[in-house]
């Protein structure tokens, strides 16, 4: 029978739509599958599988790559695969000193990007310089794949103008982007749908569409760039709060930093931004005479295993391991995924630490947390945005159930062809 709704609310024309999704999801997971362990995988009848696969089948989403013989007598099962051609999306990463624009395939591949490097101009510049890449990445797809184009994915820190003290950034460059609606502004120009999350939950939600999501459903993702970030995924769907801030670890109380380059705390505490953060390793590479103006600068510090890297790694663990704890204590999830903007070796180093600092502190009766690399690196902000529109018209969000218009921007591409 059909997997049930919950669902207070739930009709028909949405159970199926989440069926959809879910068949979706199950063959993303496990790559190749035939319509029987599809069937098994989403608990569904042989005549609803066989009408979802027809359909997805008609969309382009999924394709048939082969038979495979049982051995038996019967007729041999036709393998099917998700179609990296079935839909495409565009993402736009917006930071304090960087912009990136990406245009991706259903299979999370980047086709092609644009990429501006430096303080985030004017709200207004920054709309038609992206306006302009937008159009030029979506005039790349052929007539039958924009008809496929799923939408524009806006990943940006909340709150652009905060924290630009703790950043080193000059407040006037920022003081008009905390009332410009840039995805609505954005969506007003090109005339394509806008999704937009703040930059931790977009490339939370990259990892669960196309990183460790294919095998976890339940997370705490971390994202260690200029300032820390981070996402909360809980059975299947990023949790995103009242705000729209929901796993904000950068605003999180933390004691004082021990580091002489640290400014000294106002009120005898810190936040995690202060130290859990490469403008926090940037500033004692300095505080020690050290380059730490670009990405490649800190890459060689790493390479070079300067002390002032270790000294750095120490204190941003000391303040990390406590709000992990505090984090897996109120989700009880079973996985911390870590990621970072730079590489060198630093997530590993970041993991190994953060393993022995949790072990050694966890609660009478409790298990750290696994941890696990994530899947993008330098590109996760850009992919979260581009996987923004894959997700919200894709992936099978229990909100389908019980919510039929929570298809937050666009027409949903399983509904219309």
């Amino acid at each position: 029978m059909e997997r049930p709704g919950n669902g207070r609310g739930s009709n028909s024309a949405q159970l199926r739509r989440y069926n959809e999704r879910l068949v979706l999801q199950r063959l993303r997971r496990a790559g190749e599958a035939s319509k029987a362990d599809l069937a098994r995988a989403a608990d569904l009848t042989n005549t609803a599988i066989g009408g979802i696969i027809e359909k997805l089948v008609d969309l382009g989403l999924i394709e048939a790559v082969g038979k495979r013989h049982g051995g038996g007598r019967g007729q041999p099962a036709t393998i099917l695969r998700p179609n990296p051609e079935g839909a495409y999306g565009i993402g736009v990463r917006l930071d304090r000193r960087s912009i990136e624009t990406v245009l991706i395939n259903f299979g999370g591949r980047i086709l092609a990007r644009r990429d501006y490097d430096g303080v985030l101009p004017a709200p207004e510049e920054a709309l038609a310089m992206v306006a302009r890449d937008i159009f030029e990445l979506h005039d790349m797809l052929a007539p039958d794949a924009r008809a496929r184009f799923a939408g524009i994915g806006v990943a940006q820190p909340y709150n652009l103008g905060a924290w630009l003290g703790r950043l080193g950034l000059p407040p006037s460059a920022f003081e008009r982007w905390d009332a410009f609606d840039f995805p609505a502004r954005l969506e007003e120009e090109t005339g394509l749908p806008v999704f937009a999350e703040n930059d931790g939950s977009a490339a939370a939600i990259a990892e669960l569409f196309y990183g460790v999501g294919r095998s976890a459903d339940d997370f705490f993702y971390l994202f260690i760039g200029p300032a820390i970030g981070g996402g909360i995924v809980t059975g299947g769907d990023c949790l995103r709060g009242s705000h729209g801030n929901a796993g904000d670890v950068a605003v999180m109380p933390v004691a004082p930093s021990r580091l002489a380059s640290a400014p000294a705390p106002v009120d005898g505490r810190d936040l995690l931004i202060t130290r859990a953060s490469l403008n926090a390793l940037a500033r004692h590479l300095s505080y020690y005479g050290e380059p730490s103006d670009s990405a490649l600068a800190l890459e060689t510090a790493l390479r070079r295993q300067h002390h002032a890297v270790d000294e750095w790694l120490d204190d941003m663990v000391d303040a990390l391991a406590p709000a992990v704890w505090s984090a897996i204590a109120l989700l009880d999830v079973p996985l911390v995924v870590v990621d970072a903007d730079i590489d060198a070796g630093l997530v590993g180093a970041v993991l190994s630490r953060l393993g022995a600092a949790l072990d050694a502190a966890k609660p009478e009766a409790r298990r750290p947390p696994q941890l696990q690399r994530g899947s993008f690196g330098r590109d996760a902000g850009a992919i979260g945005a581009a996987s923004l529109p894959m997700f919200y018209h894709f992936a099978p969000r229990a909100s389908i159930l019980t919510r039929a218009d929570d298809e937050r921007g666009g027409r949903d591409l399983l509904v219309e062809a």
